[in-house]
């Protein structure tokens, strides 16, 4: 090979490679397929942006600085301070659990977590994600939750406080997976949007969907509400990208897309 095609050659191999990328807990990933060809190998969520394919990795939730060796590329997921929440519930039966609730709570975590690994490979994800209810945001995610003083497991979902019986609608097009009235969650479903990416809906007042419904984006699926346990009507949304929950919020960012595909 010719001296200054051989330069051209390494420079423009080594400018599409990073030695690591570096990310935020919670968010999103985009590898470009071209850069990792063997990723193609993995039942994983592929999209294409620009006429380019990517693959779509989430970035768990992490207290510490760690990093991910999965792909070919390693991902470097930063400490951060999300901060804290705390909140008070007057019923504290539903803080300190009898036997027969603490069965049932995980009875109905497990009827979860099966939802959440049967997701659909035929349904086409869309990352053009849209508010699920128009509300203000009440408590973010990666907060370390406190309840009634008691440290818990960290927010890791978006909560927005509306009025009892504001609409809810379906942010992206999905398929209904679960439905049921749940001890925490009160009135609840998973949308299946394809691929591995999830998204569940919790304390709602009133449920329009059931389970086996193919939802466009902004068809209503319920209404707030303050079942299970809860400080007021709001909506907890939850976003999971290969079983890993990540941050709803991002997706709503007005400069999402310019943020993943940079």
């Amino acid at each position: 090979m010719h001296y200054k095609a051989f330069l051209f050659f390494i420079f423009f191999t080594s400018s599409e490679l990073k030695s690591q990328i570096v990310v935020d807990p919670g968010e999103m990933v985009a590898v470009k397929i071209s850069t990792c060809p063997d990723i193609k190998n993995k039942e994983i969520f592929f999209y294409t942006f620009n006429n380019i394919e990517y693959a779509i990795i989430p970035s768990p939730f992490s207290k510490n600085s760690r990093v991910i060796k999965s792909y070919c590329i390693p991902i470097k997921i930063n400490k951060k301070d999300f901060g804290e929440s705390r909140i008070t519930i007057l019923d504290v039966s539903k803080v300190n659990l009898s036997e027969e609730d603490s069965q049932r709570a995980y009875k109905e975590s497990q009827l979860i977590k099966e939802s959440l690994n049967s997701y659909s490979t035929d349904i086409k994800p869309s990352l053009k994600f849209i508010s699920p209810v128009d509300g203000i945001i009440s408590s973010r995610y990666g907060k370390q939750r406190y309840i009634n003083d008691q440290p818990r497991s960290p927010h890791l979902a978006l909560d927005i406080a509306a009025a009892e019986g504001t609409e809810i609608i379906a942010p992206a097009p999905g398929k209904v997976i679960l439905v049921g009235d749940f001890f925490y969650s009160g009135n609840y479903l998973i949308l299946d949007h394809g691929l591995g990416l999830l998204s569940s809906y919790s304390h709602m007042s009133k449920i329009h969907v059931q389970a086996g419904d193919y939802l466009k984006q902004s068809d209503i699926i319920g209404e707030v509400g303050s079942t299970g346990r809860v400080t007021g009507p709001h909506l907890h949304w939850s976003v999971y990208l290969e079983k890993k929950r990540i941050n709803p919020e991002s997706l709503i960012a007005e400069n999402f897309f310019e943020k993943l595909f940079n």
